[in-house]
């Protein structure tokens, strides 16, 4: 049993954990109905595991082929259809990849944030890196913008690997991402759940604010929840996805980790779905205000297959049939920006109809006007 612990680095973030529950047991009577807000945040890498350009090109095809087809046929609470947050990595930039993840974008079907993989790197060299791939993702009208007109971007670490954090010092070499991040126009970080990998911090479940000397390799590891009357503008804002162990069942001996990753053999079923509801991630003080996010990696074709046909369609049935009654709960479909937008939302006290604040801080991005 403890070697299956350390192998699955359950020892790194059971503590937090527990500490997760105690804190979800402890929560009083939350106002009906729960606004459940679900972010699909995919790790849309065309070239996953060195797919041909032929191959890469025929998967981009495919997502705006027939995303639109599936997502046109469900509605949220507030009518609109499911949104999917593509985050494209920079260092496979192909200039008619971007173009024709536009078209989604232009549709009201999704948005592009930024992914990258990098290994060995250092701050100078990561912050040329993010002005050039931010640089060519504007020119496509991807990204949101500041007043000055200045890309802001969602952020996902590859390989999991935020601010420099596996023992053996591969897949970042940057110690201090997380301030250079921010630096950059980064407004929030969506990397974890990473678990079972060790890069998972001992803060589960939570939307938080990293804290401590963030010039460190981990500083994600100390964090201050994210409540109603506190707003932090000199930091990023880190939005995890659900993590909980799943209890021993009938041919298995320990408990099966859930954290949010949809896949063509583990599809999104509902009592997945209701795993992650449970969890009852928020902004302290807003419980009515559910954050969902799920995480995939969307372009291979097992798992477009899988997104895209009969299993993709069960997900947004149950969605939309179980968590969109109006009594209970309703459902809101968003972007990671959106996400993020009703995050300080909350924290600005802001209450009601989610859907009255999904352009709360930052505006969408040029290509969907």
């Amino acid at each position: 049993m403890l070697s299956a612990i350390r192998k699955k680095n359950l020892h790194s973030w059971l503590g937090g954990y527990a500490r997760h529950l105690v804190t979800r047991a402890l929560l009083r009577e939350v106002p009906k109905p729960c606004h459940i807000l679900v972010a699909f945040c995919d790790h849309f890498e065309p070239f996953w595991r060195g797919a041909t350009s032929s191959e890469a090109d025929n998967r981009v095809r495919t997502w705006e082929k027939e995303w639109p087809t599936l997502a046109r046929a469900f509605r949220d609470w507030d009518g609109r259809h499911p949104r999917h947050s593509f985050f494209y990595p920079g260092e496979q930039y192909m200039p008619d990849f971007l173009e024709r993840l536009g078209n989604l974008a232009r549709t009201g079907l999704g948005e592009v944030e930024f992914h990258l993989h990098h290994d060995r790197d250092t701050a100078r060299g990561l912050r040329e890196d993010i002005g050039r791939y931010l640089a060519e993702y504007s020119k496509h009208g991807h990204l949101s913008r500041d007043a000055s007109g200045r890309p802001r971007y969602a952020f996902i670490h590859g390989n999991w690997c935020l601010a420099n954090s596996r023992k053996d010092g591969r897949w970042c070499g940057v110690d201090d991402e997380i301030p250079l991040l921010f630096e950059t126009g980064c407004y929030a970080d969506f990397t974890f759940p990473s678990a079972p990998d060790e890069t998972q911090p001992n803060i589960v479940n939570q939307v938080y604010w990293p804290v401590g000397d963030l010039a460190k390799p981990r500083a994600y590891e100390q964090g201050q929840r994210a409540r109603v009357g506190e707003i932090k503008r000199d930091r990023i804002l880190i939005i995890q996805g659900p993590l909980c162990l799943i209890p021993p069942r009938a041919g298995r001996f320990t408990p099966k980790i859930e954290n949010g990753h949809v896949t063509g053999r583990d599809p999104a079923t509902p009592n997945r779905i209701r795993s992650w509801v449970a969890q009852w991630i928020h902004v302290e003080g807003r419980p009515e205000w559910v954050f969902v996010k799920i995480h995939t990696h969307g372009a291979p074709e097992q798992q477009a297959t899988s997104l895209l046909g009969a299993p993709g369609r069960a997900f947004h049935a149950e969605l939309t049939g179980r968590y969109n009654d109006g009594k209970n709960f309703c459902l809101h479909y968003v972007t990671a920006r959106e996400m993020y937008n009703l995050a300080m939302a909350a924290m600005a006290g802001k209450s009601g109809n989610p859907a009255d604040f999904l352009d709360f801080e930052l505006s969408p991005p040029p290509v969907t006007k």
